[in-house]
């Protein structure tokens, strides 16, 4: 999941909202949309191999 920051940055947070805090993992700030999609899927591609 991405969102876009109030600075105007994207970052990426975990589809699963952690049961402990009840929260989203932060999964990491970008200055571009582009570059947050292309993390991601690298992030869904780790996962799955």
């Amino acid at each position: 999941m991405i969102r876009k920051l109030k600075s105007g940055q994207y970052r990426i947070y975990s589809r699963k909202v952690n049961s402990k805090t009840g929260k989203r993992r932060n999964l990491g700030t970008f200055d571009s949309i582009d570059a947050a999609k292309k993390h991601e899927r690298e992030i869904q591609y780790f996962k799955h191999h």
